[in-house]
């Protein structure tokens, strides 16, 4: 029998698809679904039967699962490989939902994928790594938040090129899949990149939407200062981190972003677009900091979700960020590390600028060894 196809473009209620593609896993069955960048084949982790349906149309990869495993979000990748790298977890955070695959080790006696069924384990398994991926497609998403349980996928090939229309899945896969969901070509119509994580670092397994030098700076440790105005502390935090972390890194102050270290700061009352004052600049310039072409900006929900590790002059900062985003509270912490408020200098006199930069000097040498900022020979 031929696969059902629905037009997304033509209903009127998508919620209506979602609940026939949500059944139609439920009970073992096999859906095509569009992503950003291609036609993928879905079935659920939790039915041994359709993901041995699923692994037959598939040419496997030497060295990798048959199958890939679709993530809900960035936060479920540590529930299948707990040990993901820090590297793995920035990309994640910042890659996803988005057109990147990342293979990951299977190497942690926690990982969900020992809870799956044995044929569907053995798919998603392969040479002792996972495929994971979140893809960007709203439709997706919406069926997996409904499903429970994890969502296995397929890419049919033909002649090394995937599906990027329903017809292509038709012709490829249709014997195998009972439901497929058309919303025209897909918004890329190339493959996703396919990434392989290392314990430091990673390696493009396969090009595609995004290119190897974004996803260098995709995977860069970013560091946050925030204080209120963004023209005194927290500047003079990054200017004084730019130079340690320089230091540590082997190269010049302004080149540490090209060693994977991206540093900022951002003001919760800042104006956007004003100098650091005067003494700030000053003070920095004996210290060996760089200041004078800082512009102060507002702190913004992005800045927020691509930092890393947030750092904050105050309590009463931290709070304040907790507060808005507390979905940040991991990644947020003082400055201080025995939470001593830094002193405000502003208005106060160049002796009370040096001041401040000492104590936020001596606060950064207690916490460079907590950032995972390595020398090139590490």
């Amino acid at each position: 029998m031929p696969p059902m196809v629905i037009d997304l473009r033509r209903t009127e209620d998508a919620r209506d698809v979602v609940h026939r593609a949500v059944q139609a896993l439920a009970e073992g069955c096999c859906v095509a679904f569009p992503t950003e960048t291609d036609y993928v084949i879905a079935a659920s982790g939790r039915r041994d039967d359709a993901a041995n349906r699923l692994a037959s149309i598939v040419v496997p990869r030497a060295g990798e699962p048959v199958l890939s495993l679709a993530l809900k979000s960035a936060d479920e990748a540590i529930d299948w490989a707990p040990r993901i790298s820090p590297t793995g977890r920035r990309l994640a955070r910042r890659c996803w939902p988005g057109p990147v695959s990342m293979l990951v080790p299977d190497n942690h006696l926690e990982s969900l994928v020992h809870r799956l069924p044995e044929a569907s384990r053995a798919c998603v398994v392969g040479d002792g790594r996972l495929r994971l991926r979140v893809p960007g497609h709203p439709l997706l998403a919406d069926c997996m938040r409904m499903l429970p349980g994890p969502v296995m996928l397929a890419e049919p090939e033909s002649n090394g090129s995937l599906a990027v229309t329903a017809a292509d899945i038709v012709s490829r896969a249709g014997s195998v899949v009972t439901l497929i969901i058309d919303d025209g070509r897909t918004q890329y119509a190339q493959p996703p990149s396919t990434i392989e994580l290392g314990d430091r670092g990673f390696r493009v397994v396969r090009p595609g939407v995004v290119g190897e030098e974004a996803l260098r700076r995709l995977s860069s440790l970013m560091v946050l200062f925030v204080c209120t105005g963004n023209t005194c502390r927290s500047p003079m935090a990054e200017a004084l981190f730019r130079v340690m972390a320089a230091e540590r890194l082997g190269c010049e102050p302004d080149e540490i972003d090209r060693h994977g270290v991206v540093v900022a700061s951002a003001g919760l009352a800042a104006w956007g677009g004003g100098p650091a004052s005067t003494n700030a600049v000053e003070a920095m310039r004996e210290m060996g900091g760089n200041l004078g072409r800082h512009e102060s900006q507002p702190l913004t929900e992005s800045l927020v979700a691509q930092a890393d590790v947030i750092l904050t002059m105050t309590a009463s900062h931290r709070a304040a960020i907790l507060a808005q985003f507390p979905e940040a509270g991991g990644r947020l912490m003082m400055l201080s590390p025995d939470r001593r408020d830094v002193i405000d200098p502003v208005g106060g006199s160049l002796d009370t600028y040096r001041s401040c930069a000492r104590q936020i000097h001596g606060h950064l040498t207690a916490r460079m060894d907590t950032l995972g900022i390595e020398p090139p020979d590490a």
